[in-house]
């Protein structure tokens, strides 16, 4: 990331292009499937998989939200949802990088009602499914391979997941979102579903209620935690290094006792947020990891990294909100990491669910 990444990534944030360039090396390091057993995944804890998510979002909060996307709502999805012919087609190719997947299921009219409220619809067909809607904000769809498509049957009402070929599948189109403010890099689409045909055998035969749905989106709302930390310490960083070297009155305005305020503040948003992740990966390990867990997590994190990343953006003045000196891309895409995966509001009313044993839920 410090080294392929951080040099050219401004360039492309401000094209609102994704450097394809870096894909083949990034395949080389072999990190397809992490926090996943067998099926050529890579392997190892999901504290593995957190702490490369921060680590990538400490370079770019983008960069990482592809590989999310990818690894954790594609891939993930077909790891917990997919049957066992399923998951041993698809996730070696998958985890080698050779298909990229997205994951559809926030439509245009459908954010947080999402688990009751899909409007897309799945009809069977014989052997195969006809799917009608309508998906957007859907990270990598512009251009990758696989989507995970989530639609409501029409014969039972109940939430199923779909693998979709991309490239290959009738009635099946994407336009890419363009004007956006935040993870410029990351290639959003709106998908179009007309009369789209798949077969039986690519409906996830795990993927039966919004219940299976919950069971990635708790996976990644973690992930998420993890990059905002890293969208939190990227900030910091660059803003501490300005602190250091910009001179006002003479000296750096790192030797002034409100610069080093912000700085403190900064690192102890960090600190907390490093320390709530690093224990809901101890919780997942001894299998106590809650849907209530992941939403606080989510919550919190974001909401910290809000607040670091606008200090950060604050210490630099007007330089804040210039691209060339990297804090106002943090900025920006911390907008984007607080909304998506569930919104802040959403993740408190899971939290306030679980521990009143109440639901405000509408």
């Amino acid at each position: 990331m410090e080294t392929n990444v951080a040099p050219i990534i401004n360039k492309y944030w401000i094209e609102d292009s994704f450097p394809f360039e870096l894909l083949p090396a990034f395949k080389e390091l072999n990190i397809g499937g992490l926090g996943m057993q067998g099926y050529g995944c890579r392997g190892g804890s999901l504290a593995l998989l957190g702490f490369v998510a921060m680590e990538m979002a400490r370079t770019d909060p983008s960069f990482a939200t592809f590989f999310g996307v990818h690894d954790g709502l594609a891939m993930g999805s077909i790891y917990i949802d997919g049957s066992e012919e399923q998951k041993q087609k698809w996730l070696p190719p998958m985890a080698r990088m050779e298909k990229i997947g997205c994951f559809g299921l926030t439509e245009p009219l459908v954010g947080s009602g999402a688990s009751g409220g899909l409007t897309t619809t799945a009809k069977r067909d014989g052997d195969a499914w006809i799917l009608n809607g309508q998906k957007r904000w859907i990270g990598n769809a512009p251009w990758c391979d696989v989507s995970i498509i989530w639609a409501r049957d029409l014969a039972d009402n109940q939430v199923k997941g779909f693998i979709v070929e991309n490239k290959t599948a009738s009635g099946f189109s994407v336009e890419k979102i363009e004007h956006k403010i935040a993870l410029k890099v990351v290639q959003n689409g709106q998908i179009t579903l007309n009369d789209c045909r798949v077969l039986e055998a690519n409906r996830l035969q795990g993927g039966n209620s919004f219940r299976d749905t919950a069971q990635v989106l708790k996976m990644t709302r973690y992930a998420v935690a993890w990059m905002a930390t890293g969208c939190a310490m990227g900030a910091y960083e660059h803003a501490l290094k300005y602190a250091q070297e910009r001179l006002q009155f003479g000296k750096p305005i790192g030797s002034f006792q409100l610069v080093q305020d912000l700085l403190a503040r900064m690192i102890a948003n960090i600190t907390a947020s490093q320390c709530l992740v690093v224990r809901s990966a101890q919780l997942h390990a001894e299998g106590k990891l809650t849907d209530a867990h992941a939403a606080v997590s989510k919550a919190f994190c974001t909401a910290k990294c809000r607040e670091t990343v606008a200090w950060a953006r604050e210490l630099l003045g007007g330089n804040g909100i210039v691209a060339d000196y990297n804090v106002a891309r943090f900025f920006t895409d911390a907008e984007a990491l607080y909304s998506y995966e569930g919104t802040f509001q959403m993740q408190n009313l899971i939290v306030g669910k679980a521990v009143t044993g109440l639901s405000a839920f509408v």
